[in-house]
């Protein structure tokens, strides 16, 4: 009789744990990201963070480097879209409809790091207009090629995306973009760098008020803009990783 029962605790406990192992995923997240350049360090450092955090807790993640791909039918399967340091211009026609039916209709989920901010002509291609009014109206200005080291203030404690992260931290090492307008009266400001905590000092500032995690609240999708995203340490700050998988289950509605 024992052993009997010892089988049936041993075959349930299997049983169990085979289940755990072939769950499905809780959501599906797509990850964008440049396939060279200045920042790939940064988004190879992503991706293994990802991927453990994945892993923990449930979710599945797919990376490209391109845009061939996008269209509606393909994002159908996704209820995340990470846009990691690629920027908002070269993106094939279908993907750029694509994406704006998800974001405008509220398909799933945006988080957009650095590089989506890159607005202007480059590279011979035109502004993506619809994508600057997604970000509030702005074009990129200028940045800080050399980097500085600089606080940033939360100025909405009380967002499920700040859940955590103290009033303010420091971020060691960042370019800080600046725009040819404040993105704030078209945007739900999280966040802003304190300018007067440059190290090294900096001409190019904003000149007072510098967001740099917001989210635009005139679209369906949740979405939220994180400025910082250029150097693979970010990912060495308890702070950082704290808003991004904050950023990850907000946006994804979970």
């Amino acid at each position: 009789m024992k052993k009997n029962l010892l089988l049936l605790i041993v075959f349930l406990f299997g049983a169990c744990v085979l289940k755990a192992q072939t769950a499905a995923p809780r959501f599906k997240v797509l990850a964008l990201y440049e396939n060279g350049g200045h920042h790939i360090e940064y988004s190879k450092a992503a991706r293994i963070w990802l991927d453990k955090l994945a892993a923990d807790s449930n979710f599945s993640i797919d990376y490209i480097q391109n845009t061939d791909s996008i269209d509606d039918k393909y994002l159908t399967k996704y209820q995340l879209f990470i846009q990691l340091d690629y920027p908002p211009y070269a993106w094939k026609d279908k993907a750029v409809i694509a994406f704006q039916n998800y974001i405008t209709e509220g398909r799933g989920g945006w988080i957009g790091f650095h590089h989506a901010t890159l607005l202007g002509e480059f590279d011979g291609y035109p502004m993506w207009d619809w994508f600057s009014h997604f970000m509030g109206g702005i074009r990129y200005k200028n940045y800080i090629a050399t980097f500085a080291k600089a606080r940033v203030d939360i100025e909405d404690k009380q967002h499920p995306v700040m859940k955590g992260v103290p009033a303010s931290f420091i971020v060691e090492k960042e370019e800080w973009y600046t725009y040819d307008k404040d993105p704030r009266p078209n945007v739900h400001v999280l966040a802003t760098v304190d300018e007067s905590t440059y190290v090294p000092n900096s001409d190019i500032k904003m000149g007072g008020d510098h967001p740099v995690v917001w989210t635009n609240p005139n679209y369906k999708a949740r979405n939220i803009y994180i400025f910082m995203g250029h150097s693979p340490i970010l990912f060495q700050s308890k702070n950082y990783r704290t808003l991004f998988t904050n950023a990850i289950f907000w946006a994804a509605g979970k």
